[in-house]
């Protein structure tokens, strides 16, 4: 006997529902068509799935049984056609923001393959990412892979060195670099860095640990023009957080300098999960690879957890 998918699927929905009007909302047709694709899968199997009570259906004893290998069915054949559809779609890449050096490298790579459909995906981290990694929902991360990753797999990128910006009027705007040290007593202003849970502020806690550079993480983050404004208007205010390949939007009061001695650099790694079976993410993992460089002691300063990854 083969079994109707889609009485299959109904049954399911008022089991869960417990209406037939609900189950026949989510599945978007008639409540006479769920109660016929119901009936019909009741004849075929020889037993009663569902009980009416005064709180809508309930399932049988063999109703109760059953459901369990429903939900099974209904979950590989969702899964199958995931599959199928996910060879045609575009790739959803996450790249934090559009103004950072992930966007950069995936606009590098599209040049590479314009024939393939890219979906550009802004999430709240690592944190977002993984879950949404393991669901699916998206293909690739741009990130700092921190922690424990379970089955997500990572492969580093980019070491990205730190700058920072300053004012026309400030007493670094005539240098073409600034030393680390110098940062200890005047420290960075990088509003939203502090956001608990993230993998930045975890960044910015360890530079801070090592050198002792003060990150004054106050005010609401308004975006990056905001920040700008109100560092070209300041003699004393250090913008922080801003990675050598941002797209810093042209502004004529503002100086961007590097930090070194030892350079402070980001970790970038892309995260994908083994199972997703997208035709494009392979040569995306390669192409991104192609620029890993490692860490380099003594010019660079990178976070402890990172240096393994990078260090080969």
């Amino acid at each position: 006997m083969d079994l109707d998918l889609g009485a299959v699927r109904a049954f399911v929905a008022v089991a869960e529902d417990r209406y037939f009007g609900d189950a026949a909302a989510r599945l978007g047709i008639s409540q006479q068509a769920v109660s016929k694709r119901i009936a019909k899968l009741e004849s075929d199997l020889g037993t009663a799935l569902l009980r009416r009570t005064p709180n809508g259906a309930e399932p049988t004893d063999d109703g109760a049984s059953f459901l369990v290998h429903a939900r099974a069915l209904v979950a590989l054949a969702d899964q199958a056609v995931d599959l199928v559809r996910s060879r045609h779609r575009a790739l959803r890449v996450d790249v934090l923001g559009t103004r950072l050096v992930s966007v950069e490298i995936v606009r590098a790579f599209h040049e590479t393959v314009p024939d393939v459909g890219i979906e550009i995906v802004r999430s709240g981290g690592l944190a977002d990412a993984l879950p949404a990694l393991a669901r699916g929902t998206i293909d690739a991360f741009f990130g700092r892979a921190l922690g424990d990753l379970g089955d997500i797999r990572a492969r580093p990128v980019r070491l990205e060195p730190l700058h920072i910006l300053v004012g026309h009027g400030h007493p670094f705007a005539g240098l073409d670099r600034v030393p680390l040290a110098s940062l200890v007593d005047r420290g960075m202003w990088i509003p939203g860095a502090a956001r608990p849970g993230t993998e930045w502020a975890d960044f910015y806690r360890a530079l801070t640990a090592e050198f002792g550079v003060p990150i004054d993480t106050s005010g609401p983050d308004f975006g990056l023009d905001d920040i700008m404004d109100r560092v070209a208007a300041s003699d004393e205010l250090i913008g922080g957080g801003v990675g050598e390949g941002i797209r810093v939007p042209p502004h004529p009061g503002i100086v961007q300098l590097p930090v070194v001695d030892p350079a402070p650099v980001y970790p970038w790694s892309l995260l994908w999960h083994p199972r997703n079976r997208h035709p494009v993410l392979p040569r995306l993992v390669s192409y991104a690879g192609g620029g890993f460089r490692p860490y380099r002691p003594g010019t660079e300063w990178l976070p402890e957890p990172d240096r393994p990854a990078f260090s080969t």
